[in-house]
């Protein structure tokens, strides 16, 4: 796993569109958010070959850093990449001394759903009809950094 440079944006853009076609982030995002460091944190993680396979980032925020982003390639689920993503976040937002790490993820996302609950995130409020289209709703989940989770 490796920081994100800036000639990552191509292939992080052609990823979201793939997995978020109905509110992907664009390329002028991803430079917004890359010119936000340090307060912003990204990591990719490739594949043999060099193609980037996964992402995530934070927003290191004083005593609450909030995931804002994190995906893997449909090619790639199923191999732990997910967890191996989180925990570099929640390793990135612990060494900011963040006391609580903050996300949102579709309600509807079962595979993320899961992968949170087991790493000790709570859910705290629900978004109603937040992700459309669709009307699905957005579970705001909630982990406390300075406790540690069983494995």
């Amino acid at each position: 796993m490796r920081d994100v440079h800036w000639t990552d944006i191509p292939a992080l853009d052609a990823l979201e569109q793939r997995l978020f076609p109905d509110d992907a982030w664009s390329q002028a995002t991803w430079w917004s958010e890359l010119a936000g460091r340090p307060r912003r944190s990204y990591v990719v993680e490739e594949d043999p070959s060099g193609a980037v396979v996964a992402y995530g980032g934070l927003d290191l925020g004083g005593e609450v850093a909030d995931v804002m982003t994190m995906a893997v390639a449909p090619e790639a689920q199923g191999r732990g990449l997910g967890r191996a993503v989180l925990e570099e976040l929640v390793a990135r937002a612990r060494a900011d001394c963040a006391e609580h790490l903050m996300l949102e993820v579709r309600a509807d996302n079962e595979p993320a759903r899961k992968l949170y609950d087991s790493n000790g995130f709570e859910v705290l409020t629900v978004r109603r009809r937040y992700y459309q289209p669709g009307d699905v709703d957005a579970l705001v989940m909630r982990r406390v950094l300075t406790e540690e989770v069983p494995a």
